[in-house]
């Protein structure tokens, strides 16, 4: 019987150590993987701004290239 109450006395703390550790290892894991599709969703999204602002520079480059065509035509007709 006191070989019972030794055996769990030092099973079950042990034990208890073990569960904790191996939670805060898998925490650390299933972070690690959140971090990472975070990562890469902000570069895709960071690629999408890039492109976009380079297509909204053309357009504004078009505009003004348009707008200086009109003043010169407003000129020579003026």
């Amino acid at each position: 019987m006191s070989e019972n109450v030794f055996f769990a006395a030092v099973f079950f703390p042990a034990a208890a150590a073990v569960l904790i550790f191996g939670m805060k290892y898998v925490s650390d894991i299933l972070q690690a993987r959140v971090r990472l599709g975070q990562d890469a969703a902000y570069r895709a999204l960071a690629v999408e701004v890039a492109a976009a602002q380079a297509a909204s520079a053309a357009a504004l480059a078009d505009i003004q290239a348009r707008l200086a065509a009109i003043e010169k035509l407003l000129k020579d007709v003026g």
